[in-house]
């Protein structure tokens, strides 16, 4: 009898947890981006972390975003694109509406381990965020830096700015002689 239970029980949750993993799969533009967005994330955090911490405060000149900087960038604005959509960041980030909110979360000097993990929150929130948005609501006004735009384009300015950075991240690791990890084989 008590094995049955047991039997019962852990049936109940694997079907609780195939069902919550089935909820986070999207079809259409919502699932593309979210597709890409995880695609994204994970070349990132395997560049980040294959770029040696003594680098993360070289930038290629004056003015310009160091290695750790780029991260944290990333990071806050996968706080705050959200923000705009109504979802709002996290209390601990301190990110508001404000963009002077994110430029203080964003210059806040961390430790590479500690950027590599708070860009990997971030990233979670994000596409929390992204999944969350029923396909009616996509094409609902929001306010995108001044400007009225749908929730789509929102979410698709979310995505090409991390291929952004990205390719900045590359160019940075390439500068300081390291190839990306998904790259190896084909040097």
């Amino acid at each position: 009898m008590r094995q049955g239970r047991i039997v019962l029980a852990f049936s109940l949750l694997v079907l609780i947890a195939g069902s919550a993993s089935a909820q986070t799969k999207r079809a259409g533009v919502m699932g593309d981006l979210l597709q890409d967005v995880q695609s994204v994330e994970d070349k990132l955090v395997s560049l980040a972390r294959a770029i040696p911490a003594d680098r993360y405060g070289w930038r290629p000149g004056e003015g310009v975003r160091s290695v750790g900087e780029v991260v944290m960038h990333v990071a806050a604005d996968n706080w705050f694109i959200p923000v705009l959509a109504g979802v709002n960041a996290p209390a601990n980030t301190g990110i508001t509406n404000d963009y002077q909110t994110v430029v203080a979360y964003e210059t806040k000097a961390l430790a590479k381990d500690a950027a590599i993990a708070e860009m990997q929150r971030s990233f979670a929130h994000l596409k929390q965020a992204m999944n969350n948005t029923a396909d009616g609501a996509l094409e609902e006004q929001v306010n995108m830096f001044g400007q009225t735009a749908t929730r789509r384009s929102l979410w698709v300015m979310a995505t090409t700015h991390l291929h952004e950075h990205l390719g900045q991240l590359i160019a940075y690791a390439r500068t300081n002689d390291v190839v990306p990890p998904w790259s190896r084989g084909g040097q």
